[in-house]
């Protein structure tokens, strides 16, 4: 990998849900980390990374499960998010690479999350929100889901939705549908 070259990380999180509100005493809680490192130069997706994070004040809902594929078990084998967050910075360098999402829930999790845990946060300020880059670029008027924007820049869907690695690798798809029509910021 070029060290000069300029990589973008897009991440995705997912994290603890409940059909309705949490229980009492649980809070929402990232359970797994996608992360795409693009190439937006070469207009490549180079790698596709996965952290899974075990949840420290929440469990995984039955409709966690249904939604994300994520078990009660597999979060369980996790990493806390402490340990995530010093993975990022130390293997992504997540700190001085900019960074994406679909849309601003991802940065406010982590931020609430780091608040909450007293992690120190992994990654620096020049984040981009995929989503109004791709629906500036694309004239709508509406921000569309992850999904549905596929749909728009006619792309496929790869993997799973709501699966943090794949939806990560598919909103690099995204950036880079932008990027190609030279409205990446």
């Amino acid at each position: 990998m070029d060290v000069n070259a300029p990589l973008l990380n897009v991440v995705d999180v997912e994290a603890t849900c409940w059909e309705g509100q949490p229980p009492p005493g649980q809070v929402s809680e990232i359970i797994e980390i996608g992360l795409t490192v693009v190439d937006l130069r070469a207009g490549e997706r180079l790698a596709k990374h996965r952290l899974l994070v075990r949840p420290a004040r929440s469990e995984v809902s039955p409709f966690c499960t249904e939604l994300t594929g994520l078990t009660p078990a597999e979060v369980a084998g996790g990493v806390s998010f402490t340990e995530a967050c010093r993975t990022l910075a130390a293997v992504h360098r997540t700190g001085a690479t900019p960074w994406a999402s679909w849309g601003d829930y991802d940065r406010n999790q982590f931020t609430r999350q780091c608040r909450r845990t007293g992690a120190e946060y992994p990654f620096g300020h020049h984040h981009t929100n995929a989503k109004a880059a791709f629906t500036a670029s694309y004239g709508l008027r509406r921000r569309p889901g992850m999904a549905q924007a596929l749909t728009v820049a006619g792309l496929p869907l790869e993997g799973r939705h709501h699966r943090g690695d794949d939806d990560a690798w598919n909103i690099a798809a995204l950036v880079l549908a932008v990027a190609a029509r030279g409205d990446w910021p």
